[in-house]
């Protein structure tokens, strides 16, 4: 999600305030003879104001959550202060207007619904060319006019098209590089269970074998008094208390750690910033509790991008008893009073902690921001 300030700034939004400016000035300042403008310059100038005015406030509102209704009203009322500056002055570059409000309509409106609104501004804008302006050849001012508005919709969206090909390629390889490090963290911990066993299977049944022997041989008249025999014993009580307590700490830690997982997943993101804490203890069972996991992290990530202006995502996984706690908690700026919606991402959410024994709680922090609180046994 792009800042407010980085959206009004970029340099592809100079070509609408270039447009703007040369069309501001030509209607307020400059001096015709005969004059183009039909009314007084004060309205004329209050309609340019309002005009630039909801375009700002469009690109401003493009990078922050607000609904698709909120701003499809926004494009419709520049379309009206446009038609509106037409019907007061009679000037061939405000039909330029039409084409910054075309750009956006792409944006906004599916394929169907934006051609049938580029299609009506262009049917009314013929009737402005014929009966208010006077226009000798309406029909080819307003091909001429809609040919301009097709190009610049087109590239406009591409544009569109191939920001969200990006955005969807980044989180699939996020995605894969999270995978990637699970199933590496999986095969270690494969390795890990599969060297605790080998050393207690092999390693102490061959040392409990050589301490029965020392302690027969030192039962042994000929061998009792010898200190080497008593030093051997000694060493092989060492060492099998050793390889028990190396064994006993392979299999404590026995289970997934999910760190480098879950910083994988937030990478493609700009925005919101993650700060992961995980404690030592906290490490998953299987791999279904793994992936449990990490969709749920994955989904309070996509959430706060989409549908929150949030600049930090907070993820916290602890171990408390029998159970794994993972609190998934951003700084969005939402109505705190608006109810959540479960969408698709949260119920498939829901059924993989279900799946694996645990469960979910999703609510709103004091700020308008999301709070996921999801639970799942320790053992698989």
């Amino acid at each position: 999600m792009k800042e407010p300030l980085k959206t009004l700034l970029s340099p592809l939004n100079f070509a609408a305030y270039v447009a703007w400016a040369a069309i501001g000035w030509e209607l307020v300042f400059t001096r015709w003879t005969p004059p183009p403008v039909l009314a007084a310059p004060a309205p004329v100038a209050l309609l340019v104001a309002m005009q630039v005015a909801f375009l700002l406030l469009f690109m401003v509102v493009s990078s922050v959550p607000v609904a698709d209704a909120g701003k499809r009203a926004m494009v419709l009322l520049q379309y009206g202060l446009a038609f509106a500056l037409m019907m007061l002055a009679r000037n061939s570059t405000l039909p330029i207007l039409l084409i910054l409000c075309a750009i956006q309509v792409v944006h906004l409106w599916r394929p169907r619904g934006a051609l049938l609104v580029i299609a009506a501004s262009n049917v009314a804008i013929y009737f402005v060319y014929r009966d208010i302006w006077e226009h000798r050849a309406p029909v080819i001012g307003t091909v001429m006019n809609l040919s301009f508005q097709a190009f610049a919709a087109l590239t406009a969206w591409f544009a569109f098209r191939a920001e969200q090909a990006r955005d969807e390629l980044a989180a699939a390889n996020a995605d894969l590089l999270a995978t990637r490090s699970l199933l590496a963290e999986t095969a270690r911990d494969s390795e890990r269970l599969r060297l605790s066993r080998e050393l207690h299977d092999v390693a102490g049944h061959k040392l409990t074998a050589l301490k029965l022997n020392l302690a027969a041989l030192a039962r042994d008249p000929r061998f009792s008094a010898d200190e080497q025999v008593r030093l051997c014993a000694r060493l092989a009580d060492e060492l099998l208390a050793d390889i028990r307590g190396v064994v006993m700490q392979m299999r404590r830690d026995e289970g997934l750690d999910l760190a480098a997982a879950m910083e994988a997943l937030a990478t493609p993101f700009e925005r919101p910033r993650m700060h992961l804490q995980i404690e030592p203890q906290a490490r998953v069972a299987s791999v279904a509790q793994a992936e449990a996991v990490l969709r749920a992290v994955q989904e309070g990530l996509t959430n706060a991008v989409r549908h929150s202006q949030a600049n930090n995502l907070w993820v916290v996984l602890r171990r408390e008893a029998g159970t794994l706690r993972l609190d998934i908690r951003d700084d969005g700026r939402g109505s705190g009073s608006a109810e959540l919606r479960a969408g698709n991402g949260l119920r498939g959410m829901r059924e993989r902690l279900e799946g694996v024994g645990g469960g979910l709680d999703v609510s709103r922090t004091d700020t308008g921001g999301v709070h996921l609180q999801a639970w799942l046994p320790v053992a698989a």
